[in-house]
């Protein structure tokens, strides 16, 4: 497969060159804002970046319902949602999600959960920055799923909107496989220096079975759920160099996983407020605060005994984060940046029987962070070196549903980062960056979900407790080569190496019941090459095709068991072909492909299992029906999985194969 994705992608760069004699020029500079937290150009910046345009959102499927999935068919990246209901578990360079910081207008937000809550409508664009840790942003200090999350491998940033140009109304309606249907209304609009969206969203499907057959699922019954959501921005413009904003996006997800006692019911909410001023010509000022409420409960019966109820499970929690920051431009476009950050958490679960609430873990989290980066540009020459002074602490209260002997911890840590680009032309750049990371345990990863005793008990599905977790330490390295033959081709190669000491992962302990443990796994190591082509051939036509090859391996002399193995979820190779096509008649048809290799779900060799070796095809279709000067209603079909590759994924989920959905969607 190598060797096949080689000779085809030699050739799709010769038949670019060959074709693109009578090309329309497109340059492909804009302006970004993440490295720096003000706005530069690619060329001023020494990690790879991946602009998703506006136009680009509206031609990729979302079939999970999950904004991580804009991210599918970029270098480096492996996006796998396990169904509609359930999280992201993908990887990042080679590493698992936790190690990729997801951002929201630059305050951190949960990878595994608040792609899968958040609307796409309001997203202006998302920059992705592949790359080793950057120390102006911080640790998300989420104890959910898979617990704190770093920048080592990179950062995914999404911006909202600001600036509204012209007053708009949406109506969104829409019918798809399962029964599903969907709703959406969206108003923005202006007043003056006042700009403002708002609207809400409305889902509900019968859904398919997405277990395995057999699986710890067991679903009888087709899933049902009910997803609604109610979200707004406003923005005022002081001046032309000042600006405040205020976004809240609340989200309620009710239903059920295929049996009569296995209801949930999810509460999802984000708060932004920030405020922006340009003090001085070259001195600016940003201050950013947020809330996010994490409310999870589901029901758990007592099957393969019966499926009468056996008990109420939930998760909450609250996270604080804010972040004040001031930029110093000097030399022309130098940049010297130095701020704050910090974040106050705090984590409960419970179990209620017979009207009886009891408390497996409650724990608080508070993380305080100061960062310095200067970034020098000289010539044809980038240079950018950084670094963070980092204190966290946790607070156990409960763990396991037991006082623990160690009631808090603390750590203290110095990161650093160092990057490099050198433009030997506007068409030819070298760039390589390196960075740290450290990252505590979890309370999840500690106290778990379930006791251990629970282990190998049936019907009791969750994680297993692992109260001796040690702390983890990442360092990260890249190079890369940037070329731009053409003003509207970009061809990339992006070598990356990391290495993540005392890694903590998710191992599966078993699959039926379905239950997992955090575990340090010794040192985890990650390297391979990203090679990618992006190609305007004219005004109706772009497209693109990327790979990425992985090798990962995990050492830990102390378990032979663990020893040599690999890194889960980290596909082999995974290679993505795709593009937009404006036809006649104003049609617009957008197809991706993806390959994904093989990976594992777990670091233990006699009891993992492979995964992967699979292609799936979706495809985005788009026509005006009616067009005028007030009025556009656009006929909308998104086409997923066309071949119908079930494919397996970890812990018995299953893709749910073929499905579409039609929208009208009438703007005016």
């Amino acid at each position: 497969m190598i060797k096949i994705f080689v000779v085809v992608f030699s050739l799709l760069i010769s038949a670019s060159f060959t074709f693109a004699q009578d090309k329309k020029e497109v340059t492909l500079q804009e302006m970004v804002v993440t490295e720096t937290k003000l706005p530069q150009t690619p060329n001023e910046i020494t990690h790879k970046i991946d602009v998703i345009s506006r136009d680009e959102l509206d031609n990729i499927n979302l079939p999970n319902r999950n904004l991580s999935e804009a991210f599918r068919y970029l270098p480096g990246v492996f996006i796998n949602p396990l169904s509609r209901n359930d999280a992201n578990w993908g990887t990042y360079g080679g590493l698992g999600p936790k190690y990729n910081s997801y951002l929201l207008d630059g305050l951190p937000i949960d990878s595994f959960v608040d792609p899968m809550s958040l609307d796409d409508i309001y997203i202006q664009r998302a920059e992705v920055h592949r790359g080793p840790a950057a120390v102006l942003y911080p640790n998300y200090m989420t104890m959910d799923f898979a617990g704190n999350q770093s920048a080592l491998a990179g950062i995914s940033n999404l911006i909202t909107k600001e600036r509204i140009s012209s007053p708009q109304s949406r109506i969104t309606l829409g019918y798809g496989s399962f029964n599903t249907v969907y709703t959406r209304l969206y108003h923005e609009g202006f007043k003056g220096d006042f700009h403002y969206l708002l609207g809400g969203l409305y889902e509900q499907s019968d859904y398919k079975n997405y277990g395995t057959n057999p699986s710890w699922l067991n679903m009888i019954d087709d899933p049902e759920y009910k997803k609604a959501k109610l979200f707004f921005k406003t923005t005022y413009f002081i001046s032309s160099d000042s600006k405040i904003s205020l976004f809240a996006h609340h989200t309620e997800h009710r239903g059920d996983t295929g049996r009569p006692n296995r209801q949930y019911s999810h509460q999802y909410d984000i708060v932004n407020a920030i405020y922006e001023n340009k003090l001085s010509p070259v001195v600016n000022l940003s201050a950013k605060a947020g809330f996010r409420y994490y409310n999870r409960g589901w029901d758990e019966d007592n099957y393969p005994t019966n499926l009468s109820l056996r008990e109420k499970d939930g998760v909450r929690q609250r996270i604080f984060p804010f972040d004040i920051a001031l930029n110093y431009k000097h030399l022309n476009n130098s940049v010297l940046t130095f701020g704050a950050d910090g974040q106050f958490s705090d984590y409960t679960t419970h179990a209620e029987i017979g009207g009886i609430k009891t408390y497996g873990n409650d724990a608080k989290a508070d993380n305080y962070g100061i960062y310095l980066q200067e970034k020098l540009i000289i010539d044809k020459w980038v240079l950018r070196l950084g670094g963070r002074f980092n204190y966290t602490k946790h607070h156990y209260d409960l763990i396991g549903g037991v006082i623990p002997e160690i009631t808090s911890k603390s750590w203290s840590k110095v990161l650093w980062t160092a990057g490099v680009r050198y433009n030997l032309s506007d068409t030819i750049a070298i760039y390589s960056n390196a960075g740290s990371s450290f990252l505590a345990p979890s309370a999840k990863s500690i106290g778990g979900t379930i006791r251990l005793s629970d282990k190998f008990v049936a019907g009791r599905n969750g994680q297993l407790p692992n109260p001796n977790l040690k702390p983890e330490n990442g360092y990260g390295y890249d190079l890369g080569l940037e070329l731009i033959p053409l003003k509207d081709m970009l061809i990339g190669f992006r070598g990356f190496y990391n290495i993540v000491d005392d890694a903590i992962v998710e191992n599966t302990i078993s699959r039926d019941p379905s239950q997992t443990q955090s575990v340090n796994a010794g040192k985890a190591k990650s390297y391979g090459v990203e090679m990618e082509l992006q190609h305007q051939l004219n005004k109706s036509v772009s497209w693109f095709t990327n790979a990425t090859l992985t090798t990962t391996k995990i050492k830990n002399p102390y378990d032979t068991d663990q020893d040599n193995s690999n890194v889960p979820f980290a596909p082999k190779m995974i290679a993505n072909l795709g593009g937009t096509f404006r036809l006649p008649y104003d049609f617009v048809i957008s197809p991706y492909l993806q390959y994904v290799g093989s990976y594992y779900d777990s670091t233990s060799k006699t009891g993992r299992k492979e995964f992967g070796k699979y292609a799936t095809i979706n495809a985005n279709l788009q026509k005006p029906l009616i067009k005028t000067s007030q009025y556009i209603a656009n006929l909308i079909v998104e086409v997923n999985n066309i071949t119908n590759e079930k494919y397996e994924m970890p812990w018995q989920f299953q893709d749910v194969g073929f499905n579409l959905m039609a929208r009208i969607e009438m703007r005016f």
